[in-house]
């Protein structure tokens, strides 16, 4: 990619966008252009396709996405289907249609099936069902891998996917009833922790930071609450979802933002179908090929907190996929490789969240 390329980043205030946006920038591109759900609804096809035509963008990396963990997957189901599939479309048609020389479709790891062989390669898809709680969210993030796929095919463009395993970083989603696992552990034993303290200071700070269903600090202390014992958060203990048996690997975001811009740079449909009779498969993971479990994790935590709480596991929730660690091969085989491995990383998003 020229620096002074356009380049059209698509989510780019998010946490895997954003991420993108400043690898971008730190590498001297300075052409980037992007919009806020508010400046531009993607699932808005006119709007999309007005979009394209003034900007007329040379690069496109797709990185927005309705997400959310078990609990956002689990409840709105129609929505992360039918909102995914709505976004992918109109941005991969629109690069497409404006003869966009590279795009770069961000996935997620979620599309391998629940009884996967570990770790899993690029050839498992497809193999099996999915786990029932993000299955439409997969499903979605499968239809946008073969998208790319089948108009390179077809097409001749040179539209590739990516699917980076469980994402934490800068501009992380700490909303309790949204957010990923990695990020939702960290609050509820944050808030634990000053819960258990009676540091009513540094609660009703949070809240005010960051409110809970639209409630924040200013709430009454019997409201406040009763509101996070909705979420497992009493004076006591902290409770969190499953067994904490399951097994989740995490990347930096930055660092799969770097990868992201690797690939951009350096790797080309044509370098991913080499010696392929069947040519099928050609997304990459990005990730660490290391794992922790949630359990671990936790402990992890709440070492880093300085909680002296109880930990309590609700085994009545669902635990997701016992385990999804990803083999990174394929990447490495094209030149790159991870840094920051978990125990540093939770200190490093544990330090933004409080900062």
């Amino acid at each position: 990619m020229d620096k002074n390329a356009k380049i059209y980043v698509a989510g780019h205030l998010g946490l895997v966008g954003s991420a993108i946006w400043n690898n971008l920038k730190q590498k001297g591109y300075f052409n980037l252009t992007g919009r806020s759900s508010h400046e531009l609804d993607l699932r808005d096809s006119m709007a999309v396709k007005n979009f394209f035509d003034k900007e007329q963008p040379e690069y496109v990396l797709l990185a927005a996405a309705q997400v959310g963990g078990i609990m956002a997957n689990n409840t709105y189901r129609a929505d992360f289907i039918y909102n995914n599939l709505q976004i992918q479309q109109n941005i991969i048609g629109e690069s497409f249609r404006h003869q966009v020389k590279k795009l770069l479709f961000l996935g997620s790891t979620c599309i391998y099936p629940k009884e996967s062989k570990q770790p899993m390669s690029e050839n498992e898809l497809l193999t099996g069902p999915l786990e029932y709680t993000n299955e439409p969210y997969a499903i979605a993030k499968i239809a946008g891998l073969k998208m790319c796929e089948s108009f390179n095919l077809q097409y001749g463009t040179n539209f590739i996917a990516v699917m980076p395993t469980n994402l934490y970083g800068p501009n992380d989603n700490f909303d309790l009833e949204r957010s990923h696992v990695l990020p939702a552990m960290i609050r509820k034993i944050y808030l634990g922790n000053a819960l258990k303290k009676q540091d009513w200071d540094t609660i009703r700070k949070d809240l005010n930071k960051r409110p809970i269903e639209g409630r924040n600090g200013e709430r009454k202390k019997g409201e406040i609450l009763q509101l996070l014992l909705k979420y497992g958060i009493t004076a006591g203990a902290v409770e969190l979802w499953g067994t904490g048996k399951p097994l989740r690997e995490f990347l930096w975001s930055e660092e799969m933002a770097d990868a992201c811009i690797y690939i951009m740079e350096h790797v080309d449909f044509k370098d991913l179908v080499k010696n392929k009779k069947d040519v099928r498969n050609c997304h990459i993971n990005i990730g660490t090929g290391k794992e922790i479990s949630i359990k671990e994790l936790a402990e992890l935590i709440v070492k880093t907190v300085g909680y002296d709480g109880e930990i309590i596991f609700n085994v009545e929730k669902p635990d997701g996929t016992m385990r999804k660690l990803t083999d990174p091969s394929k990447l490495h085989s094209l030149g790159w490789h991870h840094r920051i491995d978990t125990e540093e990383g939770v200190c490093m998003l544990y330090n933004l969240y409080i900062s």
